[in-house]
């Protein structure tokens, strides 16, 4: 797979429909895969992705890329879903980008990255196949879960990082992750934890930062108890 200059990374998001709902732990999601390249002019013909551990409830949409197939373990549990051109659909040259889809429940982990490794399969239009594995865990940031903290990899997994649910106002969690990376509050006003206190806002930081007995909160270690503002 190195040196596949032309070759995008497959992303994990929120449906692309207006008003999705983030990926709150514990809540059914719909995610939206999009694969924005092929492989060196090759158009993508298959794509493979593994269902993270804790990922129940699993269902994958048709789309206009092709039609999806599960794959299960013993208990029914789905373990990976695979979508695949029809004969004859692919295009001379990598030049669309795909849209495919999945509802699932997410787990119950708050502050932690689900990581969901992909096999991407390009072809020519005369059967030259080629093969790019995106599973790498490294550089997810943040937070420590597996090989997380490290630098941007290359080839990397798709990947979520699960929010916890939320009320309008006050929230009050208690943090079992290291969180290092506190933008994952940035829809929030502002996050308490004892003295200490972030807000993405940089006028309500600047604030923080010049009040007295408060210091700005930069991590959080597992265990830390929080107040959360929305």
């Amino acid at each position: 797979a190195a040196g596949l200059l032309t070759t995008g990374a497959p992303t994990i998001s929120g449906s692309a429909v207006a008003g999705a709902t983030p990926p709150y732990a514990g809540a059914t999601f719909e995610a939206d895969i999009t694969v924005s390249h092929g492989c060196d002019g090759a158009d993508t013909y298959k794509l493979r992705v593994q269902i993270p551990e804790g990922v129940t409830n699993v269902r994958p949409v048709d789309s206009v890329f092709g039609a999806a197939e599960v794959e299960k373990d013993a208990s029914g549990n789905v373990t990976a879903v695979t979508w695949t051109r029809p004969p004859g659909n692919v295009k001379p040259a990598d030049t669309h980008f795909f849209h495919l889809g999945l509802r699932m429940k997410l787990p119950s982990k708050p502050f932690t990255t689900l990581f969901f490794p992909t096999t991407q399969t390009c072809s020519t239009q005369g059967g030259a196949l080629t093969v790019v594995e995106w599973t790498n865990t490294a550089g997810g940031e943040h937070s420590h879960d597996g090989d997380a903290g490290t630098g941007p990899s290359e080839n990397p997994a798709p990947s979520l990082y699960l929010l916890p649910s939320r009320m309008p106002g006050w929230n009050q969690y208690t943090v079992e992750e290291h969180v290092h990376d506190l933008t994952v509050f940035k829809d929030a006003l502002i996050v308490w934890s004892g003295a200490q206190a972030y807000s993405f806002n940089p006028v309500t930081q600047a604030l923080i930062e010049k009040e007295p007995g408060v210091t700005a909160l930069t991590q959080i270690h597992p265990g830390t108890v929080i107040w959360v503002k929305y």
